[in-house]
């Protein structure tokens, strides 16, 4: 299992506009984008059902207090996340990867574990092991270990069903809402995330399971018993009956309650084999060779190498960072043989990599590749110093004009070439950094050097293989001809537009675009900038229109949405966008005197106003259209429909462009 992690992040789409996509970005992470699956609530009733019948809250380990099993070969503490009492009698530390199918589909047999036995007789106990495969892993946990430091078992079991019932929608956006959804303020989570505190305890965690031989998710060991996969609920029942035995023995014969599992694992465990282990049925997909063009993206070494490294980075990103000294080394030891390319992807929650990502590509336009391969050494140097004063310095030492720099970063001046690397991430599904690929094929993470050279060594002798029937200048166009493209985007059918509904652009356009957003949802909030721009660059050649799909997480959503359709009943499309905005910017402020204080505003018929939202005038409208989102798999918010085409959350603009170049092309 390799050693260095990688950063992985929403978004998948999750990538915001200032961020870059909904998590975009360059969103403090997600900052980010995405909000919550209408379902959520009937997850919540499931979960509150589960406890129920437990009997008792999750978190039943001594209120807060600090306590370890330290001296048991696989140790436990309270700085794990845990189910059941401190004394319970069976203990099951689960290693487990909040991205891992296997991970996902043992859940409700641990449900079952609990509703079976109860939390006076079995605890569980979290232990995270994101595998080096799973690009969202990472992340994830770090998400998850933030909402347990600032709330506690209880959120990070909320937050945890939340992600594997989810498991579709990994994300910096999705993680700040089912954060808030476990409990946790969002600028607390977002403050505490951005610290990386948790990573310490997920190395520490990472470190035990290669320790115990925990290699491959999801793991077990019940009282020290060995138990891998996702297997059924009575092969759990069997180890657990036994242990059940065996401990009442021991506490019969005078063991403390709470000595129990120490006792119990030192017996059971056996160190396992240190050996490689795959995740059940799963391995990182090497082989497939992806089309990804070199374009016009700075290059360094030999431009006519036979082995193309296109490499997905990041400069905020510390994994990135990391890997530099073997990309040094792999240059070392092929030299012309090789040649590396570099391609923005600007995480949603590295707020500084984007203004880091201007500074390099206007080096590159003061002094040509050379520039912009020196701004990127500096910039590796720098981290994690990259605010405004740092990057000026750099650009100064570097001998570049510095209020060009300024203004490159303050204008946004190379967004285009960010946001073209951002598309190619999307297409060849490059969604962490850092992602390689040599040749086309894929690697991820911060691996080490043989984990190039095996890659690297076989695109060699392949090359040599063909015994110059295509010339190494030619070579990697060759490969991409027979290359992997990118996936076809999802479409649904798309519902008709109701007569009357709120829309922009021009009423005729041939590509309509349906958005079901909640005005309370704040990753909604954060898409708008990338709506206005859509509006901007295509006006008429669209028809954008809204619909209503309040989430039950949100109090105030219904109520707001009724009040704009006050708004657009008195005043028309003009009145509704009007009152859009208003509540849009002020989202935290949405109760119902802050309604009536948005119409008085724009000049609605109070007393109409009133008893609109009195009588609930316009519930069943809204309701008919969040129904219609749900008809057709719309759960979260924002979601839209581009002709068909399907975009969850708050994504980039790249994303957007893409899919309506597509539908204006086939519209002809």
């Amino acid at each position: 299992m390799a050693k260095d992690k990688d950063h992985k992040a929403q978004a998948a789409d999750v990538r915001s506009s200032l961020e870059g996509g909904g998590m975009s970005t360059g969103v403090a992470i997600i900052g980010f984008i995405l909000c919550f699956l209408a379902g959520a609530a009937v997850m919540w009733g499931y979960d509150s059902h589960r406890m129920k019948t437990a009997g008792i809250s999750a978190d039943t380990s001594a209120s807060g207090a600090t306590w370890s099993d330290s001296d048991s070969p696989i140790p436990v503490s309270s700085k794990d996340p845990i189910w059941g009492r401190r004394d319970a009698p069976v203990t099951i530390v689960v290693f487990s990867d909040f991205q891992c199918p296997f991970c996902s589909r043992v859940t409700p047999t641990l449900d079952q574990v609990r509703k079976t036995y109860g939390p006076d007789k079995v605890r569980i106990v979290w232990k995270n092991q994101p595998l080096p495969m799973h690009d969202k892993a990472r992340g994830a946990a770090e998400a998850a270990m933030t909402v347990f430091a600032l709330k506690g078992s209880d959120a990070f079991w909320k937050f945890h069903d939340l992600a594997f019932q989810n498991q579709k929608d990994l994300g910096p956006d999705s993680y700040e809402k089912w954060a808030v959804a476990a409990g946790v303020d969002a600028n607390a989570f977002k403050t505490a995330l951005a610290t990386k505190k948790a990573s310490a305890k997920i190395d520490e965690d990472q470190q035990l399971a290669s320790k115990v031989g925990a290699n491959g998710t999801p793991a077990f060991r019940i009282n020290g018993v060995e138990l891998s996969g996702a297997q059924p609920f009575d092969k759990f029942k069997a180890v657990i009956d036994q242990e059940l035995g065996k401990a009442q023995a021991k506490i019969a014969s005078g063991t403390p309650k709470e000595r129990v599992y120490v006792e119990a694992s030192k017996e059971n465990f056996k160190a396992a084999p240190q050996k490689p282990q795959e995740e059940e049925g799963e391995k990182e997909d090497s082989t497939t060779v992806w089309k990804v063009p070199v374009g016009s993206s700075p290059i360094l070494g030999n431009v006519d190498a036979p082995v193309t490294i296109v490499e997905f980075s990041d400069f905020q990103c510390p994994y990135c960072k990391k890997v530099e000294p073997t990309l040094e080394k792999v240059r070392e030891t092929y030299g012309d043989k090789v040649r590396l390319v570099w391609k923005h992807a600007p995480l949603p929650f590295h707020p500084r990599a984007v203004p880091a990502a201007q500074l390099s590509l206007e080096a590159r336009v003061q002094k040509g590749d050379k520039g912009f391969w020196e701004a990127h050494k500096r910039l590796f140097e720098s981290q994690p110093k990259l605010e405004d004063a740092d990057l000026e310095k750099i650009a100064s030492d570097m001998g570049l004009n510095v209020e060009k720099v300024k203004t490159a970063i303050k204008e946004s001046k190379h967004k285009k070439d960010i946001d073209a690397d951002l598309a190619l991430v999307e297409e060849v599904q490059a969604s962490g950094t850092p992602h390689f690929f040599v040749n086309g094929r894929r690697l991820v993470g911060a691996q080490p050097f043989e984990k190039f050279k095996a890659i690297i060594d076989d695109e060699i002798k392949k090359f040599e293989d063909q015994k110059g029937k295509v010339a190494a200048k030619d070579y990697y166009d060759h490969l991409m001809k027979t290359a992997k493209g990118a996936p076809e985007p999802e479409k649904k059918v798309a519902p008709p537009v109701p007569a009357g509904a709120p829309f922009r652009g021009s009423a005729n356009a041939k590509v309509v675009i349906q958005e079901w957003s909640d005005f309370q949802c704040p990753f909604c909030s954060r898409v708008e900038p990338t709506i206005a721009e859509v509006m901007k660059n295509y006006g008429d050649k669209v028809k954008f229109v809204w619909r209503d799909k309040p989430l039950p997480m949100h109090q105030d959503a219904p109520l707001a949405s009724e009040a704009a359709r006050e708004a657009l009943k008195q005043k028309g499309p003009d009145g509704f966008w009007k009152m859009h905005d208003k509540m849009f910017a002020n989202q935290q402020k949405l109760k119902r005197d802050d309604l009536e204080g948005y119409a008085k505003e724009i000049g609605l018929d109070m007393e109409k106003f009133k008893a609109a939202l009195d009588n609930r005038t316009h519930k069943a409208a809204v309701d008919a259209e969040s129904a219609a989102g749900t008809e057709i798999g719309i759960t979260g918010t924002p979601a839209f429909l581009i002709n068909g085409y399907y975009i969850s959350g708050a994504q980039p603009y790249p994303k957007f462009k893409k899919l309506i170049e597509r539908a204006l092309a086939e519209a002809k």
